[in-house]
């Protein structure tokens, strides 16, 4: 029985030597057809990346599926978009209510309402005071025109703005140490251009105002400029990293090839994959974001793992005495199996990516798997074409200072000391598996930018006075005019104290406030009438005769629907946790179910920090289906790729141990995650399988057509394939390293991550897997050599 799997898989190999090499000669025979062929659709496809532009709005990262998304699109079509600029002032003398400081947010105001795009401003000097005069309800501005303010006036109105609740930790800190402007945006969103030129506008007028008023510092927030923030860090960082990884990722080659015209070769064939890709994914449709941008760098990384594997095995032929035509043919026949599995695994894994909910995520995936298959098919086509015009220097003999010599050492410690390092590096990664139950799981959007983005620096200095997490709540009533009756309101009410006194909670915004304003002053002005009217007519007069006062574009549009059927609150926390955030929510949907009447009790909190709480769990969710899918094509193929069911099975340990190593290790360096860690699983299981997959084939090579031994096929491995695992891991580690530095957070925790992975891959494959061959790899036939030394010597002047 073994004999005939032995003969089945050594036809198998030879078919597939055979058709690579047969490809190889006509690709260098047809080399200037090939070369002319590769170029002309590297230009058709390449063109696409013409139409490529960024994406400018933070909703791209969930899918139209998503409930939180549908549910905050739901809320704004009730009520009008949150789309906003946040301007916070900060007087150095600690007191906003000062005649310099109340002028700077007059000029804010009035600037704020000539900004591309606003809608409505609201602000501490034009905030709709409401008195009593007689019979009439006066309503007007807090402050006015500030231009001829006393001091006495100014300590009146001070202390009507921090009596009212709807001011008090909404516009004005209670210790009047800070203040705010709030402009709001309505984008017609036909154009990209929108938010860009709303922020150009909203940093002049900022800086206008900075200057003119030395005593104050004035940041500037808000969804507009999260957005805008999203668009310019991913093109800043595309800008930045692309041009140091690629750098890092020659200079390394070069180091590694030593030859100018490998890697020549190698810098071609990266260029124009990496062309395919981004062109692709401008035919798609694409729009760019952080996270989908980063795609030229991963296939700039990627792509030099096929090339590394033939030039470095065609170069070690040339030094063992080849011809360079040989050699390359060589090459091609020994690495055209393992760089086809490798590549079509990697393709699998950024495939994967599509079972995501955020759709950034399946960009990226698509675009690096067309980069990927790029990288592949210029590999095996143009790669021949080019090396067999080019001058190319021979590799170094096996001798006792090269590479291939300490790798030969290393297989007989590996091979020697197979037991102790299955026992210790098991244990080792054991260790750290156990440490992913301690991750948190945190995602907070404002901390996706590190303290280099205008846009973070903002909310970090706005955030301790007015909090940086809204979450709307619509309430609905029992039918139309239903806001105006009395047990609507006093619900609302009672549910607005309720998350007044609730910890983390730093202000509401309700309309029970106004009511009981507006029936304190038809009562005179009576401090006791400071009460919600018991009489729906009543409450209902109350309301049109507020806003037939109000002006122009400060009406209760924002805050009560068209026909009345529903009111909106607006919280704000205290910058929570993604864990706090949904013990609130789960509080506040109690407190509604057991104290609210049934009408009221249909609610869905929205708003971006609400849609980013569960972005994760529906990102994990999402992404083991995904990934587990992954795993077993990923199986599928490699059972096919070695003609080995065994091994096939075997080689998911090393594939699989890395991804959840670096987990582990990131619960020590980090210790908490976002939903990029759903992602990441899927991204580096078609990276980390590549080691395995070379290293398996040479096994295999070894033992079905050189009949060898396990110790000798393991040693045959290592020393054919594991200077190229060398080589590619710090290829790979370093490009992906780069994106560490990323001023986006979630895409400098999936290059550390990833990194970890494939350092931790081939730290597996070279330290676990010999062993586990060793004791699961099959028995040794019985006419299969005695494992030692010259025996792997003759195989490796005979592969």
């Amino acid at each position: 029985m073994s004999g005939g799997r032995a003969v089945s898989g050594e036809v198998a190999m030879d078919g597939v030597d055979a058709f690579a090499v047969r490809l190889t000669e006509w690709m260098i025979r047809l080399r200037w057809l090939v070369i002319a062929l590769a170029l002309a659709a590297t230009v058709a496809i390449g063109y696409g990346a013409t139409t490529l532009e960024f994406s400018n709005n933070y909703r791209v990262f969930f899918s139209k599926a998503n409930p939180q998304l549908q549910a905050f699109e739901a809320f704004q079509a009730t009520y009008t978009k949150n789309d906003n600029f946040f301007f916070t002032l900060i007087p150095k003398d600690e007191d906003v209510f000062t005649p310099d400081t109340l002028a700077a947010v007059e000029t804010l105001t009035e600037g704020g309402w000539q900004l591309p795009y606003a809608s409505r401003v609201d602000s501490l000097t034009n905030f709709q005071h409401t008195w009593a005069d007689e019979d009439d309800l006066i309503v007007e501005d807090l402050f006015g025109s500030t231009s001829d303010l006393t001091q006495g006036f100014i300590e009146e109105r001070r202390a009507i703005a921090l009596a009212e609740p709807l001011l008090n930790g909404q516009m004005v800190t209670a210790d009047s140490r800070a203040t705010a402007v709030n402009v709001t945006l309505q984008y017609p969103e036909a154009s990209l251009d929108e938010v860009p030129e709303a922020v150009t506008a909203a940093r002049a007028l900022r800086d206008e105002v900075q200057a003119a008023h030395p005593n104050l510092t004035v940041w500037l927030s808000g969804v507009s400029m999260l957005n805008f923030s999203m668009s310019d860090s991913g093109q800043s960082s595309l800008a930045a990293l692309m041009p140091v990884t690629f750098g890092l990722v020659l200079l390394l080659a070069t180091f590694a090839l030593r030859s100018v015209g490998a890697t020549l070769v190698m810098f071609i064939i990266i260029i124009l994959s990496s062309v395919v890709a981004m062109g692709a994914g401008g035919f798609i449709g694409i729009k760019l974001t952080p996270i989908s941008g980063i795609a030229p760098i991963v296939v700039l990384t990627l792509a030099v793992a096929d090339s590394i594997h033939i030039l470095i095995s065609m170069r070690v032929a040339m030094g063992e005495g080849m011809d360079k035509r040989s050699a390359l043919i060589e090459a091609m026949r020994t690495n055209f199996l393992a760089v086809a599995v490798t590549s079509l695994t990697t393709i699998v894994g950024f495939l994967a990516l599509n079972f995501s909910d955020a759709p950034p995520f399946h960009d990226l995936g698509n675009i690096s798997a067309v980069g990927i298959a790029a990288a592949w098919a210029f590999s095996v086509t143009l790669l021949p074409a080019l090396v067999s015009l080019l001058p190319m220097k021979a590799g170094a003999k096996l001798g006792a200072g090269t590479g291939t010599a300490m790798m030969e050492r290393f297989a007989d410690f590996v091979v020697l000391r197979h037991k102790a390092l299955v026992v210790g590096s098991g244990t080792f990664a054991l260790i750290l598996i156990a440490l992913i139950p301690t991750l948190e799981f945190n995602d907070t959007f404002t901390k996706y930018f590190d303290e280099r983005v205008a846009f973070r620096r903002a909310v970090d200095a706005s955030e301790p006075y007015f909090g940086a997490a809204p979450v709307e709540i619509s309430l609905p009533a029992a039918g139309p005019g239903g806001v105006s009756d009395p047990e609507y309101l006093r619900t609302l009410d009672a549910f607005t104290e309720y998350l007044r006194g609730y910890g983390m909670v730093r202000h509401v915004y309700s309309i029970t406030d106004i009511m009981k304003r507006l029936n304190q002053n038809m009562h005179g002005d009576d401090p006791g009438a400071y009460a919600l009217p018991d009489d729906r007519e009543l409450a209902a007069q109350y309301l049109l005769l507020y806003e037939l006062s109000l002006p122009y574009g400060l009406d209760l549009n924002d805050r009560i629907n068209i026909d009345k059927s529903a009111s909106r609150v607006t919280v704000n926390l205290n910058n929570p946790t993604t864990i706090e955030t949904k013990a609130f929510l789960s509080d506040s949907d109690a407190w509604l179910k057991e104290n609210a009447p049934d009408y009221m009790k249909v609610v869905e909190p929205t708003g971006a920090y609400v849609m980013f709480t569960f972005i994760t769990d529906r990102n994990v969710d999402s992404m083991i289906e995904g990934t587990l899918i992954a795993i077993a094509i990923i199986g599928v193929i490699l059972i096919f790729a070695l003609r080995s069911v065994g091994l096939g099975l075997l080689s998911l340990i090393p594939n699989g141990l890395p991804i959840l190593a670096a987990l582990g290790a990131w619960a020590v360096i980090v210790g908490e995650v976002g939903f990029t860690v759903a992602v990441v699983a899927s991204l580096s299981l078609g990276i980390v399988v590549d080691d395995t997959v070379h290293f398996l084939t040479k096994y295999r090579r070894s033992r079905v057509t050189h009949n060898s031994s396990k110790a000798d096929a393991i040693r045959y491995a290592f020393i054919r394939v594991g200077p190229a695992l060398v080589i590619n891991t710090v290829i790979l580690a370093v490009g992906f390293a780069v994106l560490v530095v990323s001023s986006f957070k979630l895409t400098a925790d999936m290059g550390l991550l990833t990194m970890l992975g494939i350092i931790f891959a081939l730290l597996f494959d070279f330290l676990l897997l010999p062993g586990l061959l060793l004791w699961f790899g099959g028995e040794d036939k019985a006419d299969a050599p005695v494992s030692n030394k010259g025996e792997t010597d003759e195989l490796l002047q005979t592969a």
